[in-house]
């Protein structure tokens, strides 16, 4: 039978369809096609009639236990003077939900199938110290097992507000909580728990970036319930992050050069007291000493409520080494007393010369007197300062009887004497009186050059002690520190 034209481009049509369906079924028939099909077909079970705003549970009255985890993978910055510490951490949390669970044998035994987080409930956990928002990747994803297990697994930058004590800069450590909790949901509904020991968890540090400035010590866990009205009850999980300043960039740049300049202070003590280059000297490491303040005040950190241990140190050597100044412009002054100077009073001259030298075993002093003599300045009289020093005597003395200069040389008296030799008379009783003077002054300056040679031994053994005691104190204390 022959079939016209419609009918032929019909079954043109019908025959072209049977040769795509045959085509469409062969090509479904490749493993690649098979498994995506399945897994639409598993994704499309699992989204079927599945509220996402409802708590995955079958009996209401029981919790949704979300275990979590918490490794720390770098600490990016602390800042002493907001107290903030901002970290990046791997957080990893897992809860059963009983409305995706599947049976692996309905679909080519597939076990686990990732799925958009937007379309499955997660818990409300946050973190109560979170002040600002990181620059965290977003994770779309979650896994879920076929048993219901659901893993929500991704990396945190935490900026979180912290507590810290900078009182052992640079040798300090600090102690930051991160605390997990429910912000809506009490313990009846949401409960939490640790998804490893919290002795796995405190040792663990394989992801830990540990070539900064900070020293991962260990992550403390713990879990508690608390009620804000007795009434409702919720769970948190805290974690205490110990880390350790690393101190060696600070030692060498700010104690090593504080302590050569205290160095160099006390070296300055050798040089003679009543020299003056010892004054210009500490008072060029004074300046020095400034300067090194200003330089490193941007370095300390600088907080509201208190002051490192550091800074304290460096206005003591600042002290000392004012101290260290006032005492040297008291000794230089001592030994340059001038000629109408008074002696020694008794009690000074018993109390240093006698009891303070016995004490620093300062014996000799006689030798050290007159060595000390030898390269002072004191004034060296010239002829000319004879005559000088003898027409001033005359003018005060002349008016003497030439009786009494002469018994003051010890001559017998005659009468009369020629006018030449009263005169010469008078001269010599003159420079003698002159020179007793000039002898006594040189005595009086002996004396106070001694009481100032014996007193710059003793304060320079006290300002030695005390440097050393404090440097001592303070050493021991940063040792405990670093090696606690």
């Amino acid at each position: 039978m022959r079939i016209s034209g419609p009918w032929t481009a019909l079954l043109a049509l019908l025959s072209i369809n049977a040769i795509s369906c045959s085509a469409v079924k062969r090509i479904g028939n490749n493993p690649g096609r098979f498994a995506n099909a399945t897994l639409v077909r598993l994704s499309e079970f699992l989204s079927t009639g599945y509220k996402k705003g409802v708590r995955p549970v079958r009996d209401w009255r029981q919790s949704t236990m979300v275990a979590i985890d918490l490794m720390v993978y770098s600490i990016l910055n602390v800042d002493e003077k907001n107290q903030v510490l901002t970290t990046y951490v791997w957080y990893r949390q897992q809860w059963i939900d009983e409305f995706l669970v599947w049976s692996p044998e309905d679909f080519d035994e597939v076990k686990k199938v990732s799925i958009p987080t937007a379309n499955v409930w997660v818990p409300d956990i946050v973190i109560n110290e979170f002040v600002d928002v990181g620059k965290s990747p977003d994770i779309p994803y979650v896994y879920v097992s076929h048993d219901g297990l659901v893993r929500n697994y991704k990396p945190i930058q935490v900026v979180t507000a912290c507590t810290l004590n900078i009182y052992n800069f640079p040798f300090d450590v600090q102690n930051c909580s991160l605390t997990f909790q429910s912000w809506l949901h009490t313990i009846n509904d949401i409960n939490i728990t640790l998804m490893r020991t919290p002795e796995d968890v405190k040792e663990d540090k394989s992801v830990f970036m540990n070539q900064g400035e900070w020293e991962l010590l260990h992550v403390l866990s713990k879990y508690n319930s608390f009620s804000l009205d007795n009434d409702d009850y919720y769970a948190e999980m805290k974690f205490h992050v110990v880390i350790r300043r690393r101190p060696l960039f600070y030692t060498v740049n700010l104690l090593l050069p504080s302590i050569f300049l205290m160095v160099m202070d006390i070296v300055g003590f050798f040089l003679p007291p009543d020299s003056g280059e010892r004054v210009s000297f500490k008072i060029t490491l004074l300046l020095g000493y400034s300067v090194f303040l200003i330089i490193v005040s941007d370095t300390l950190p600088a907080t509201a409520i208190g002051t490192p241990l550091i800074g304290v140190y460096f206005v003591v050597c600042m002290a000392l080494l004012v101290i260290s100044l006032t005492e040297t412009v008291l000794i230089v002054r001592l030994v340059h007393q001038q000629d109408l100077q008074p002696r020694v009073p008794s009690w000074l001259r018993y109390l240093v010369l006698e009891r303070a030298a016995t004490l620093l075993c300062v014996r000799d002093k006689h030798r050290i007197c007159s060595s000390l003599l030898s390269s002072s300045p004191l004034p060296h009289y010239t002829e000319n300062n004879i005559h000088t020093g003898s027409r001033c005597a005359h003018h005060h003395t002349c008016d003497v009887s030439r009786e009494h200069g002469v018994r003051g040389m010890g001559l017998p008296v005659r009468d009369p004497t020629p006018p030449v030799m009263d005169n010469i008379l008078q001269e010599v009783s003159c420079i003698r009186q002159y020179l007793e003077r000039r002898d006594e002054s040189r005595d009086v300056a002996k004396e106070w050059l001694q009481v100032g040679y014996v007193l710059d031994v003793l304060l320079f053994r006290v300002y030695l002690v005390a440097m050393l005691t404090y440097s001592i104190t303070l050493g021991t204390l940063w040792s405990v520190w670093q090696y606690a």
